[in-house]
C-alpha cells in the first residue's frame, strides 16, 4: 500500500496533485513527498485514527431507504487532502463574488421591477413556469436587497484545468459543517503537516457566518437572538443544523419552539417565558415555513412567520423566494445576469448548457442524448439526472419522453471530464474524480465572504462522477496553500 506516484495512472486526466509521470503539481509537492515515506503500517495507522477521530466527535450523515428508512453513517472521508494554490484561489474567489453580487441582484429585480425580463435578457415564461419563484414574495424589501445570504455554488475542473461553476445553490446549501470537520480529523491526524505548511485556515466560518446573521437584525441591540430553524432529528442535514448552532452559541429550533403574536414578532418559548427572535437561519424548505402562507399542511413550519418578516420585525436566511435562481434553466443565464447588473464578463465560465424549452436545442439535445449529461431544473442530490454515455438504450428512450413532455424542465450539459485526486480506495492510490463546493456569506453591508476552499466530494466508486454522498460518494480536506503569489 506504501504511495509510489511513479506508478500512479491518470490516463489523460487532470489530476488535481500529480502533473505527469508521479510529478506533483506546483504547491503539492511538500505534501506527496510527505505521503511517499510513509509505510504500509503507517497508512493504516493514519486511516485507522481518521476513521476513530470521525467516530469520536459524531460526524454522521443520513441516507435513506425504502426498505430500511432513514440510517446514520459515519462520514466517509479519505486522509489525502486535495490541494490549490492560493494564486490559483484567488481567481476563483474573485469570480465567486462577482456571481453571488449579480444572482442576488437579479433575485431582487424579479421580485420588484423585473427589468432584466422588460429588456429582453430574461424570459417572462421561465417564471410563468418557475416552481421556486414565490408570488407571495412580491415587494417585500430584505435588508440590504439580499436574497440569498449563504450560497454554496458546486465548482468543477475539466480535462483542460478550466474551473467552471456547475451549479449554484441558494435556498439552503448544506454541507459546511463536513468542510469545518474534515479540517479537524486532518489536524489531528497528521498535526506536523499544518506545522511545516502554510495552509489557509477555514475554522472562521462560523464566527463569519454568525456576524453576517448579525447585520440583518431588525433591532439595532448588541446581542440579537438568532436561531437555527431544523426540521427536525430526521432530515439529512441535522447533524450540521446542531453543528453550526452549537458553534455559533445559537439556539437549535423546531417549529413548534416559535410563535408569532400579534404584534406580528416572532418569540421563542423558553423555560422562563417567551424571547424575542431576531435573526431566524432557516434550514427549511420555502414551502413548509409558514402554513398560513404557504402549504397548509405543513407541521414544521411557524404559523405569521411570512407575517412578520414582511412587517421587518425578523430576518429570515436564506429569504423564501430566493430558490428562484436555484434552477439549472437560470443557471444558463448567469453570464447574462451577471453583464446585466454588472457590465462585467464572468470571471468563472459556465459548463455550456442546452435549455431544452428552446426548440433548436431541445433537437440537438434529442439528437445527441447519448453523449450529454441530462438534468431536471430542480432536483438535487444527483437525483433524476441521466448521464448518456453510461445509459442504456432504454433509459435514454425513456429521459427523451420526460423531456419532450416537459422540455421547461430539462437541461443538457457535456460530459465534462472532472479532475481526479489520488484516493486511497482498498489498500490502494487510485485516482477518483471530485468536485468543490465553496460557501458565499453575503451581507446588507455589500461585504461578501468566500471560504478558503470548500468541501471537495469525491466519488468513490471507480469511473463514477456522482459525488454525493447519499449516492456512495465521500470526502476530503481542501488546502488552500499560500505560494507567495507564485
Amino acid at each position: 500500500m506504501a504511495i509510489r506516484w511513479g506508478s500512479y495512472k491518470i490516463k489523460g486526466l487532470y489530476d488535481e496533485l500529480i502533473r505527469v509521470a508521479g510529478k506533483p503539481r506546483y504547491g503539492s509537492a511538500p505534501l506527496c513527498q510527505y505521503l511517499r515515506d510513509l509505510s504500509d503500517k503507517e497508512i493504516e495507522e493514519y486511516k485507522s485514527a481518521a476513521e476513530m477521530a470521525i467516530g469520536v466527535m459524531g460526524i454522521t450523515f443520513t441516507v435513506y431507504s425504502e426498505e430500511e428508512g432513514s440510517i446514520d453513517r459515519a462520514w466517509p472521508f479519505d486522509i489525502i487532502p486535495r490541494v490549490i494554490p492560493k494564486s490559483d484561489w484567488d481567481k476563483v474567489e474573485a469570480g465567486l463574488k462577482q456571481r453571488v453580487i449579480a444572482l442576488n441582484r437579479f433575485i431582487d429585480d424579479i421580485y420588484h421591477d423585473q427589468n432584466i425580463v422588460k429588456d429582453g435578457v430574461f424570459p417572462a415564461s421561465l417564471l410563468e413556469n418557475s416552481v421556486n419563484f414565490r408570488k407571495q414574495c412580491v415587494g417585500i424589501d430584505p435588508p440590504g436587497g439580499i436574497w440569498a445570504h449563504i450560497c454554496g455554488s458546486d465548482l468543477v475542473r475539466d480535462k483542460d484545468g478550466t474551473i467552471y461553476v456547475l451549479e449554484d445553490n441558494l435556498r439552503v446549501p448544506s454541507g459546511v459543517s463536513y468542510m469545518l470537520e474534515n479540517r479537524q480529523v486532518m489536524k489531528r491526524v497528521f498535526p506536523d503537516l499544518f506545522e511545516n505548511q502554510n495552509i489557509m485556515p477555514v475554522d472562521d466560518y462560523p464566527s463569519k457566518l454568525y456576524d453576517m446573521l448579525a447585520t440583518l437584525s431588525p433591532r439595532a441591540i448588541e446581542q440579537p437572538e438568532i436561531v437555527v430553524m431544523t426540521p427536525g432529528i430526521y432530515n439529512s442535514a441535522y447533524f450540521e443544523h446542531a453543528y453550526l448552532a452549537q458553534q455559533m452559541g445559537a439556539e437549535l429550533v423546531e417549529g413548534h419552539d416559535l410563535v408569532v403574536l400579534d404584534d406580528n414578532c416572532v418569540y421563542m418559548r423558553t423555560v422562563d417565558g417567551l424571547s424575542r427572535v431576531d435573526v431566524i437561519y432557516r434550514r427549511i424548505d420555502d414551502m413548509f415555513i409558514d402554513p398560513e402562507v404557504f402549504d397548509k399542511s405543513s407541521q414544521l413550519g411557524v404559523t405569521g412567520l411570512i407575517r412578520a418578516w414582511k412587517a421587518g420585525n425578523v430576518a429570515l436566511a436564506n429569504a423564501p423566494g430566493a430558490g428562484v435562481a436555484d434552477d439549472k434553466v437560470v443557471y444558463s443565464y448567469v453570464p447574462d445576469i451577471i453583464r446585466y447588473y454588472l457590465n462585467e464578463e464572468p470571471k468563472i465560465d459556465n459548463v455550456p448548457t442546452y435549455r431544452c424549452f428552446i426548440p433548436e436545442e431541445k433537437k440537438y439535445v434529442l439528437e445527441h442524448i447519448a453523449e450529454l449529461v441530462v438534468k431536471p431544473a430542480n432536483e438535487s442530490g444527483g437525483y433524476g439526472m441521466l448521464i448518456g454515455p453510461h445509459a442504456t438504450i432504454k433509459e435514454r428512450e425513456n429521459f427523451k419522453k420526460l423531456i419532450k413532455k416537459d422540455p421547461r424542465n430539462y437541461v443538457a450539459q457535456p460530459m465534462v471530464t472532472i479532475s481526479t485526486a489520488p484516493t486511497l480506495v482498498n489498500n490502494r492510490v487510485e485516482p477518483r474524480h471530485l468536485d468543490l463546493r465553496p460557501f458565499i456569506l453575503s451581507s446588507p453591508d455589500d461585504d461578501v465572504y468566500v471560504t478558503t476552499g470548500g468541501l471537495t466530494r469525491v466519488a468513490l466508486r471507480k469511473g463514477s462522477i456522482v459525488v454525493n454522498s447519499s449516492q456512495g460518494g465521500g470526502s476530503k480536506d481542501t488546502w488552500i496553500v499560500d505560494d507567495g503569489g507564485h
